[in-house]
């Protein structure tokens, strides 16, 4: 099984990041790839830009990694209680040449912050939005106070009661398409 995992930030010590690959590992017999939005750096999306620019390879290359997966492991950062403009913007411009961005392949929706709500803004206004665009959300957990709980060193969450949920999450993971 083919797992896409991706953090909606481009920080290169992203928090986020670090949930998606250990959330994704947590998949028995997965073959999992972390992708890096660094890697699909584009211009500031507007209609202006598009008509310069057309159709990115980028965008197109963004969306043949997505549409490799079987399962996508997104966890979204939070910025100022909504997307990063590194997710939204790479988002745009795929959804520019497939409207489906996430392919309707089921998806684990994660989120995190170093603050107690876990970054829930940002997981609820993706929420809306993927559901217009192929998101196919299966399950969703949010990991508060980032810093508290998951151990950088070990890779993992350290919160015995939280892993525990997220393991939970990832053994009984719905694997069925919408239709």
């Amino acid at each position: 099984m083919k797992i896409i995992a991706l953090a909606g930030s481009s920080s290169n010590t992203s928090i986020n990041k670090r949930l998606a690959t250990y959330a994704a590992g947590l998949f028995e017999s997965g073959e999992v790839e972390v992708l890096d939005l660094n890697d699909y750096e584009l211009p500031l999306f507007s209609v202006d830009k598009e008509k310069e620019l057309g159709q990115p390879e980028t965008a197109h290359a963004f969306l043949e990694k997505i549409g490799s997966a079987e399962v996508i492991v997104l966890s979204v950062a939070e910025h100022n209680a909504g997307l990063t403009v590194a997710f939204k913007n790479i988002y745009d411009w795929a959804s520019r040449q497939h409207k489906k961005v996430w392919q309707d392949i089921p998806m684990l929706l994660l989120s995190t912050s170093p603050g107690k709500h876990g970054g829930k803004n940002a997981m609820e206004a993706a929420k809306i939005s993927l559901k217009w665009y192929g998101g196919n959300i299966r399950a969703t957990f949010s990991l508060p106070s980032f810093n508290e709980n998951f151990d950088t060193e070990a890779g993992k969450i350290s919160n015995k009661d939280l892993d525990d949920a997220l393991k939970a999450i990832v053994q009984n993971f719905d694997y069925g398409k919408e239709t």
